[in-house]
Formats: structure tokens, C-alpha cells, sequence
């Protein structure tokens, strides 16, 4: 049948929990709360985007989307993450597939840009760049990158939404 992506179903939540939860167990620069954060963020409707990439009904990824504030005012700007591949199946482009459909999402909904931290190597395929000017408190500025659908990016600093701070 193949992988596609759809949006979450409130059907979803567990096992979006599960494979995050999984997806990030091992990952050394994670503090392993992944999956709070995602459900903090959606009862907090803060969750703008968040989609699943499926095979045989079986969730195998998922990717979350939420506003970020910027301290210059900017608004419209958005942050990429956590997004998790179920660990049997990472490698697969799974995680390229939910970036690429998140980020056709905020375009059609009228997004200034997005950000993220992580692998400039990966992100940077996807158009994600750093961005002098613009940065994340206590984050390495070569770890945090922004991606703009149409004016110059801002600047100042970026503050994701409290529901980050979830630990459980």
C-alpha cells in the first residue's frame, strides 16, 4: 500500500505517544519528555500542525508543528518538532516526508516561516538555513535554523510555547 501522511485523528494520541516516546529513548540530546511536550501543546490548542505518516494503518512517524514568539514582534513564524520515525524504521525517509508536507501546510496557511534545531546537515535540504539576528536561547546558533516563505526573516529571540517546559 505505501507511506502517506494525514492529519492527526483524536484516535491517534496513544500511539502518537508510544512512538515518540520510542523514537526518542535513545537519542543522546534528548531529555526524553517528547511526548509531553506534543501533549501539552495539543491542550493547549497550540498544536497547529500535526500529521502522521501511515502504512497499513500503522502510525510509523509523526510531526508536530506549534507558534513561536519572536522577540522583535514578528508574528506568523512557527516551529518544526519534536518529529519521531517508529525506530524499526527510521533511515527510511519517513521524517523527510512529514517535514516536506508540514512545511507545504504553514505555506498554505499564510506562515511568515519556520524554525528549528537540529542537524544543519539534514534540515538544510528542506531550505533551512541559520540565520544571523536570529537565535534560541541556550541552544548552539549552528543547531538553530530558520526557513522564510517570503520576506527576510527576523530578528530577535525565539521562545517556543511554555507546553516545552512538559514533563509529564
Amino acid at each position: 500500500m505505501g507511506i502517506t501522511v494525514r492529519k492527526e485523528r483524536p484516535t491517534d494520541t496513544d500511539a502518537i505517544g508510544r512512538l515518540t516516546e520510542a523514537a526518542f529513548r535513545d537519542h543522546p540530546h534528548s531529555n526524553h519528555t517528547e511526548q509531553f511536550i506534543i501533549d501539552a501543546l495539543r491542550r493547549c490548542d497550540r498544536l497547529t500542525i500535526s500529521l502522521v505518516a501511515v502504512d497499513g494503518g500503522a502510525i510509523l512517524g509523526h510531526v508536530a508543528v506549534s507558534p513561536v514568539t519572536i522577540s522583535s514582534g514578528a508574528t506568523g513564524w512557527y516551529g518544526l518538532g519534536p518529529i519521531s520515525a517508529l525506530p524499526s524504521r527510521q533511515c527510511e525517509g519517513i521524517g523527510s516526508m512529514l517535514i516536506g508536507c508540514a512545511l507545504t501546510e504553514l505555506k498554505g496557511i499564510g506562515a511568515a516561516g519556520c524554525v528549528v534545531l537540529g542537524d544543519p546537515g539534514f534540515y538544510g535540504r528542506f531550505g533551512f538555513e541559520v540565520r544571523p539576528g536570529l537565535d534560541l536561547r541556550g541552544a548552539p546558533a549552528e543547531y538553530f535554523q530558520a526557513i522564510s516563505f517570503g520576506a527576510d526573516p527576523p530578528t530577535g529571540s525565539v521562545c517556543y510555547h511554555e507546553a516545552f517546559g512538559a514533563t509529564a
